[in-house]
Formats: C-alpha cells, sequence, structure tokens
C-alpha cells in the first residue's frame, strides 16, 4: 500500500518547518526549500544541491512537488497572453499575462468557476466546481514566472486576483497563497503590486482588513443604485450597497493607497450621465478611484458595449467631480477575451490554438 504524497507548495513555510520538524530534519531546511521552489523554479528535489541527498530522498518520499500542464497559449497582437492550466483533477483555469511598458501584471483565478452568478460575466454562467488550494492560485504565477524566464523577458512585477472565481469567497486558501506571493521567502512580490478583486462580501473585506496582508482591494461596483446592482449582481441583495461602502470606508488604507472600484459600462444599463452622478455623491468621502471597463460582450450574454460618446461622457461627469477615472482599454481583444471564453472553447474543442 502506498501513502499518497503532500503537495509541499501547499504548505506554508511555517507548516513546512513543523513538518520538517516532525521528520527529524533541521528546520532551516524550509528556507532552502522555498527559495529552490519559489525564486529557482525548482519542479523537482533533485535540482535542490545544497541539500544533502539522502535527505533529498526522504523530502521526495513524503512530498510532491507538482505543476499544473499548460493546456492552451492564447497571444494577442498587443502582446497580451492568456493560458488555460490543467489542474490534477483534470479541471481548468484561466490566467492572463498583460504586458506594459515597465510592468507584466498576471491576472489569476482563485475558483474553478464561480458563485456570484453576475449576469455580465461569462465564468458564472458555468457555474461554481470548486475553490482552488493555495498552490493551486500560486501556481499560475509560477508557471507564468518560470515560461518569462525562458524567454529573457522581464519577470512578473504586479499580480491581481481578478480571473475566475470570487477570492474573498474563498478566504483562507487565497490569504494563504497571498503570503506565499508576497512572503522574501516565497515569490517575493510587493503587497503593493497585488490587488484582490470581490464583488462585494462584506464581511470578507472586513476580513481582509483585519488580516495585515496589505494588499490592494478592489470591488466590482458596476452600478450606482440597489435596484440596477441588484439585477446584474445577485450579491447585492445579502450585501446592498450601503453595507458595501461602509465596509469600504473601514477599510484600513497605508498612505497614499486607494480603493479601485471597478464599473462595467452595459449599454443603457448603467452608463447614463445621471448614473455618473450618482456614483460620484455615492463615493464621496471614500479614497478611491474608478476603473470605467467598457462591456467585452460574449454571445447570449444579452448586455451590449456603449459606444465612445457614451463611455466618454460618463468619465467626464466624474472627472469633474474630481475622481481618478480611466477606462481601461480591452486587452487581447483578438483572443478569447472575456474571463472564461478559452476555458468554454477548450471544453467544446474549438480552440484552433496550440497545446502543449
Amino acid at each position: 500500500m502506498t501513502t499518497k504524497a503532500t503537495p509541499i507548495k501547499a504548505l506554508s513555510l511555517d507548516e513546512l518547518k513543523e513538518a520538517l520538524a516532525a521528520m527529524g530534519l533541521k528546520p532551516y531546511r524550509a528556507g532552502q526549500i522555498f527559495a529552490w521552489i519559489y525564486q529557482q523554479h525548482a519542479g523537482s528535489f533533485d535540482e535542490m544541491t545544497n541539500i544533502a541527498k539522502a535527505e533529498r530522498e526522504r523530502l521526495a518520499a513524503v512530498f510532491s512537488i507538482t505543476v499544473p500542464a499548460v493546456l492552451v497559449v492564447e497571444r494577442s497582437s498587443d502582446g497580451t497572453r492568456k493560458f488555460l492550466f490543467r489542474l490534477a483533477d483534470g479541471h481548468t483555469i484561466e490566467s492572463v499575462l498583460i504586458p506594459d511598458e515597465d510592468r507584466q501584471t498576471l491576472c489569476i483565478s482563485s475558483q474553478v468557476g464561480c458563485r456570484q452568478a453576475c449576469r455580465f460575466c461569462l465564468t458564472a454562467q458555468s457555474g461554481f466546481i470548486r475553490d482552488l488550494r493555495s498552490d493551486e492560485i500560486v501556481d499560475q504565477v509560477l508557471e507564468v514566472s518560470r515560461l518569462l524566464r525562458t524567454e529573457g523577458l522581464q519577470g512578473i512585477t504586479n499580480i491581481v486576483l481578478m480571473g475566475m472565481g470570487e477570492p474573498l469567497a474563498n478566504f483562507e486558501e487565497v490569504a494563504k497563497a497571498l503570503r506565499t506571493i508576497t512572503s522574501d521567502k516565497g515569490l517575493g512580490i510587493s503587497p503593493r503590486r497585488v490587488t484582490v478583486s470581490t464583488s462585494g462580501l462584506v464581511p470578507e473585506i472586513e476580513k481582509l482588513g483585519a488580516a495585515g496582508l496589505r494588499v490592494n482591494l478592489a470591488v466590482s461596483l458596476n452600478a450606482a443604485s440597489d435596484e440596477v446592482r441588484g439585477r446584474i449582481m445577485p450579491v447585492n441583495k445579502r450585501y446592498p450597497m450601503r453595507e458595501l461602502l461602509a465596509a469600504c470606508r473601514r477599510f484600513p488604507l497605508e498612505p497614499r493607497r486607494r480603493i479601485t472600484f471597478e464599473y462595467v459600462l452595459l449599454n443603457n444599463v448603467n452608463d447614463s450621465p445621471e448614473d455618473a452622478l450618482k456614483l460620484a455623491k455615492l463615493l464621496r468621502g471614500i479614497k478611491c478611484k474608478v476603473n470605467l471597463i467598457p462591456f467585452n460582450p460574449f454571445p447570449e450574454s444579452g448586455f451590449q458595449r456603449p459606444d465612445g460618446a457614451v463611455v466618454r461622457r460618463f468619465q467626464k461627469v466624474l472627472l469633474d467631480h474630481h475622481y481618478t477615472a480611466p477606462v481601461r482599454e480591452s486587452r487581447g481583444s483578438d483572443i478569447s477575451a472575456a474571463c472564461g471564453q478559452l476555458r468554454e472553447r477548450a471544453a467544446t474543442g474549438s480552440t484552433g490554438v496550440r497545446h502543449r
């Protein structure tokens, strides 16, 4: 009878120290192992040459170093790349790499599917399957980092948890992953360059603020009234806007940090100048910026993208009220741009792109 090996990346640094101590190994080995995995991208214990061979063999008998399979990579003409990963149980998730002049931003997933059922989101159409473990969240960063290293390109500078799933609905695993991502012993990405996006889970926003993780908060708002938000985001029935914005006002912000409100503009739904004026009044007193996102259509969504003039009018109202309100242009529009679209196409066998 064989004992199933423990995925070593599922352990925090402290948990690994405890596990090594129970094996009779020195706890300082945990820091060495973390450095090999997260900084040197080691895929096996044999690569860890500053650890004695006998100890490496013992580690390999107890722990495994697993990696997700990269099923599909789509590359846009603007440099954006979308990755479809297959997990050990066969389920798939997406990540998106967005290059800019001085940064490489990776958008990662936190769940397989999503429970929130936002009507404008393609991921929501396939329902919820399961939460990701912390190592499955971190592995998205590791695998894309490994690829960038082989290509001699700048590494990942920014992380956004804005892919498939609601990060705060998987709070404990996301928090564990964030500690690995931001730890000097782990991936070493500054918390100032990590953003967690939520549809508005008020208790978990409070938990995030109290957890001491110091990451940025983005809130998917998408309306200026409970009536409209309730129609397009069911979460608003549990946590209406007054409760949500009160939690945002209480969220601890370091100097010069702001909350980001994401606002997807839907044609003739939430995109009028009157909506913009209501939004400006609602957000008064919150240190924030508003990202305006013209809707990225997908089949059977029931929504349309507003034209540029409508977007500019909406933006002008916010600018006139002294908000920072950039229009976030779609990246990767010539590939499976909508979150969940590549996964959906792969499930139907219609990707038409390379596999490996």
